[in-house]
């Protein structure tokens, strides 16, 4: 890649995490481009040159974030640590993520995903779901989740809760419950507690 073409990537990866930051923070309404231009040292008008409108940065931010969780989730399973920790911080980063997103943010990321976000679609597909089906094989093999249970029938579990949650009445009130939603998903899974 040319010094052009990766200081042109590195501008948008900053504007980005700006406006990442900002939305997280204030939500999507109040913060305003030229906020986001101040916080990320640019132009309002290098974000309109990049993005084109507020609508389409606030999808390119929500890929973004999915992409950032992705990545941090993919070093977790990666991971040496034991099953259960693994449970543990995936619950953890949950509650931690549902704590500092606010909740107008939350709703257009939900809205995107209610939507049928192709990208998070195909990443679920072609990423999460055979690193999930890697983390259920460790779970089976260590004795923490029954080995009865098909792969199958776990997947249809979470997609079945992952279609739920596309509902506009039920989006709207899953954010304070995630943590008790992860911990009924993984515990529930599992038959006892990791730590038991």
């Amino acid at each position: 890649m040319d010094g052009f073409i990766r200081r042109k990537e590195m501008k948008k990866a900053d504007i980005l995490s700006a406006a990442l930051a900002l939305f997280m923070e204030f939500g999507v309404q109040k913060v305003s481009i030229a906020e986001i231009a101040r916080k990320a040292s640019v132009s309002q008008v290098t974000i309109y040159n990049y993005f084109e409108s507020k609508d389409n940065l606030v999808h390119e931010v929500i890929v973004f974030y999915i992409d950032k969780e992705w990545c941090e989730y993919e070093q977790l399973l990666k991971s040496n640590l034991k099953f259960p920790e693994k449970i543990k911080r995936i619950i953890f980063n949950k509650k931690e993520a549902a704590s500092n997103i606010h909740e107008d943010f939350y709703q257009y990321f939900m809205k995107e995903y209610a939507e049928g976000m192709s990208y998070m679609e195909n990443l679920y597909a072609e990423k999460a779901f055979p690193r999930f089906i890697d983390l259920f094989n460790e779970g089976k093999e260590h004795g923490y989740i029954d080995p009865a249970l098909s792969n199958e029938v776990i997947l249809f579990y979470i997609q079945m809760m992952m279609e739920y949650m596309q509902r506009e009445d039920v989006y709207q009130k899953v954010l304070p419950m995630t943590e008790d939603l992860m911990k009924l998903l993984f515990y529930g899974i599992m038959g006892k507690r990791g730590d038991e």
